[in-house]
């Protein structure tokens, strides 16, 4: 640390100045230079440039901890204290910007009972799926997003946007998901405790499509942690990177957009990779279902 303080200083005050503050001495500081950078720089060299690519591929919004997964998934043995330490060093942080809306009116004694229960484990495709309602700031006003998540991939099977949120968007996503997954009947459906899901009309939706309702408790988010962990994500993402004049621009974002190679609605949504962070175990893209099978409605078994 004081070679490098002399190193760092040395063109405004004299090495022999500096050297005898630091209280080193000139031969030290010249034998410092001329020696080779060490393991353990290298390797920080090496870990710091997929730092820098990660966050770039990430549009700035990975911290320490997804930070340390995905190295890990490229191969390099890092930990969270290493890779926490060279991105405070070189500036690197994730970039945050919100604006809340509230999007849950539970002040009412309809709904269903919490089958799930908190556990977000599926042993097999379409028999737990889980819903949510989110909003997207444009400067036409709020656009609202509703999504349906197989628990089994973390894949986004349903998704449905609008510029008011009533039962009609949860209903459109609900629809989206039934046409492309036929799930059998039993497939259990938890969402929060929404007027759009409690509504008589999505209930009688659930009813004749055979899915078991599940809700969450009332003004507990946690029960529905896995689709709030998505939104999270998309939103960091993808929607807090830049301004969005128009709805339709959102809308064909979401149409289009590919994240990773991989476009939302038709291939392993940006929670297949994110899952791993609560489950090491669970493999990685282990979905590899074109987009004419998505559309035709044709599945492969490990979807």
């Amino acid at each position: 640390m004081k070679f490098a303080f002399v190193h760092s200083w040395r063109h405004r005050w004299p090495v022999e100045l500096l050297c005898r503050v630091m209280l080193v001495s000139e031969r030290g500081y010249r034998s410092w230079r001329s020696r080779p950078i060490s393991c353990r720089e290298r390797t920080d060299i090496k870990v710091l440039a997929h730092i820098r690519e990660q966050y770039h591929l990430s549009l700035g919004s990975y911290g320490r901890s997804r930070m340390t997964m995905e190295l890990k998934e490229v191969g390099l043995d890092v930990g969270e204290r290493r890779v926490g330490r060279l991105m405070r060093i070189n500036g690197i942080k994730p970039v945050r910007t919100r604006r809340h809306k509230v999007t849950t009116d539970s002040h009412h004694r309809l709904g269903a009972a919490n089958w799930l229960d908190g556990d977000f484990a599926a042993n097999a495709p379409n028999r737990k799926w889980a819903g949510d309602i989110t909003y997207v700031w444009t400067a036409e006003g709020w656009l609202y997003l509703a999504v349906i998540l197989d628990l089994h991939s973390r894949r986004v099977v349903g998704w449905a946007v609008s510029d008011r949120m009533k039962k009609d968007l949860a209903i459109r996503a609900l629809d989206m998901a039934v046409r492309l997954r036929r799930p059998p009947e039993g497939c259990l459906f938890h969402s929060d405790r929404g007027s759009q899901y409690c509504s008589y009309d999505y209930q009688k939706k659930l009813q004749a499509y055979g899915l078991r309702p599940s809700m969450s408790g009332k003004g507990n988010c946690y029960d529905n942690a896995s689709v709030e962990t998505f939104f999270k994500s998309l939103k960091a993402e993808l929607i807090w990177r830049q301004q969005w004049p128009t709805r339709r621009q959102v809308y064909a974002q979401f149409s289009l957009h590919q994240w990773r190679g991989r476009p939302i609605g038709a291939a392993p949504c940006p929670m297949l990779r994110r899952s791993r962070q609560s489950d090491p175990s669970r493999p990685p893209d282990i979905c590899g279902c074109s987009q004419v099978e998505l559309r035709s409605g044709q599945f492969d078994d490990r979807c």
